[in-house]
Parts: structure tokens; C-alpha cells; sequence
């Protein structure tokens, strides 16, 4: 069984009666609610808890780890931060959602200022399925369509993506690069984009559809322990004393 943690900074929330109404069990709630109709075992966390909820035990024990954040990315830690990217070096998935792009585990695996146009219209979003092969889009149509969504429009500042699952359109007229897939050492991560805390997106079944393919394909590879550094030679060196 996959151990799935979902981490929210849960801010929105608290503040906002509008996603308290929208989300009255938090986004992490939401989201971890349909995990379990597919039988992962999922936690969740958030922000304000010891270690950001994210202790080294949490840590070592979560297959695949959802991040959402948009209004406190800076109340993150360092050094959580830091324990978070060598999991995922080591294996550990990564799915980041919505404003997650300028957390800081996201800026720090792409190398980017992953900066972008935003806009809040209550405009139609269309997700353009353009990898239809992909595990993550398994089971769905040609696209997704959001009534209401926020804006983000290219130019998206992230490295050219291993593998682009979901490009998106606007009502507006922007196009944005909304599903992106890349490794960083024995780790796989996925970007996707829709999730504004207003809107009541993480209850789409296309949505969670999506979400719940990805945390399949990022799981961790089974494998044997890698060895890095000085090594003997496997064969004999001709020629060497």
C-alpha cells in the first residue's frame, strides 16, 4: 500500500471564509478524503504543526508527498525544506499543485524563478490533454473543463519538463504549460496546475482522477541501495600495478 502525505499550509483557510465555505475541512482534507477511496494510506500535514508536520519519522515513512502553499511560502524552514528535497533525491515522490510553484522545495528542485502571468476572473480553464500515453491522464478524455479558475499564463520560468502531460487554456486568451513531469535524482515530480483555494476544483472527478494517477506514478522505483564514490574495478586493469 502507497503512504501518501498531504501537506497544506492551511493559511487560506483560517483567514478566508470563502475557502473555509469552499474547503471546510481544509484543502489537505479534501484532497486526502478521494486518496482514500483509492485505498493509499495517507496523512496529512500542515504548516503550523511541529516540523511543519514533516518530521524525519513522516518523512521516511511517505511514498509520495503533495505540496500546496501560495501565502506563506517563506514561513517554511530551511532546513525542512532541505530534508524534503533529499527524500526526493532518494526516491520519495513529489506532486506539487496550484501555487506551489513558488514554494520553496519547487523553486529549489527546478533551479528557476518558476515566475508566471496570474489572473483572477472567474474565467474558463480547459485542460488540453497532449499526452494521451501518459499513466497520469489514464482513464480520461481529450480535455478537462474548469468553469471557474485562476488565471496563469506563460511565460512559465521552469526548465523544459521531462514530459508536458497537460497544456492549458484560458478564457482570456493565455496558454499555460499546466502538467509537467521531471526526475531529480531516484525522484519523480509532478507539477499541476489548477487548485485556486476559492474555487471548489479538488472536488472535479477529472481532477482528483489526474491526482490519484500521479501519486501511482510517482511512487517510489524498487531498487538496491545505489553506491556512489572511490570504486574497484570489476575487471581485471591490464596494465595497472
Amino acid at each position: 500500500m502507497l503512504n501518501v502525505t498531504v501537506w497544506n499550509e492551511n493559511r487560506h483557510e483560517q483567514k478566508n471564509p470563502k475557502v473555509r465555505e469552499v474547503y471546510p475541512e481544509g484543502i489537505h482534507g479534501a484532497i486526502a478524503s478521494f486518496l482514500k477511496e483509492e485505498a493509499f494510506q495517507v496523512k496529512t500535514a500542515t504548516l503550523d504543526e511541529h516540523e511543519h508536520g514533516l518530521s524525519d519519522e513522516v518523512l521516511n515513512g511517505t511514498d509520495v508527498l503533495i505540496w500546496w502553499g501560495h501565502m506563506a511560502h517563506e514561513d517554511v524552514r530551511d532546513e525542512i525544506v532541505e530534508k524534503v528535497k533529499q527524500r526526493v533525491l532518494d526516491g520519495m515522490g513529489l506532486i506539487v499543485l496550484h501555487s506551489g510553484h513558488f514554494s520553496k522545495i519547487f523553486k529549489t528542485l527546478m533551479g528557476t524563478s518558476c515566475d508566471l502571468k496570474w489572473r483572477e476572473a472567474d474565467e474558463k480553464e480547459r485542460i488540453w490533454i497532449v499526452d494521451p500515453s501518459h499513466p497520469i491522464v489514464e482513464g480520461l478524455g481529450e480535455y478537462i473543463e474548469l468553469e471557474k479558475e485562476e488565471m496563469y499564463g506563460e511565460h512559465f520560468d521552469i526548465p523544459a519538463p521531462d514530459q508536458l502531460v497537460t497544456v492549458s487554456w484560458f478564457e482570456g486568451g493565455e496558454v499555460f504549460r499546466s502538467g509537467c513531469t521531471y526526475t531529480r535524482g531516484h525522484g519523480k515530480i509532478f507539477y499541476f496546475r489548477p487548485g485556486h483555494e476559492t474555487y471548489p476544483t479538488y472536488f472535479h472527478k477529472d481532477v482528483q482522477r489526474i491526482i490519484m494517477n500521479a501519486v501511482k506514478w510517482a511512487k517510489p522505483a524498487e531498487r538496491k541501495k545505489m553506491v556512489y564514490g572511490n570504486a574497484l574495478a570489476l575487471e581485471e586493469i591490464k596494465g595497472s600495478h
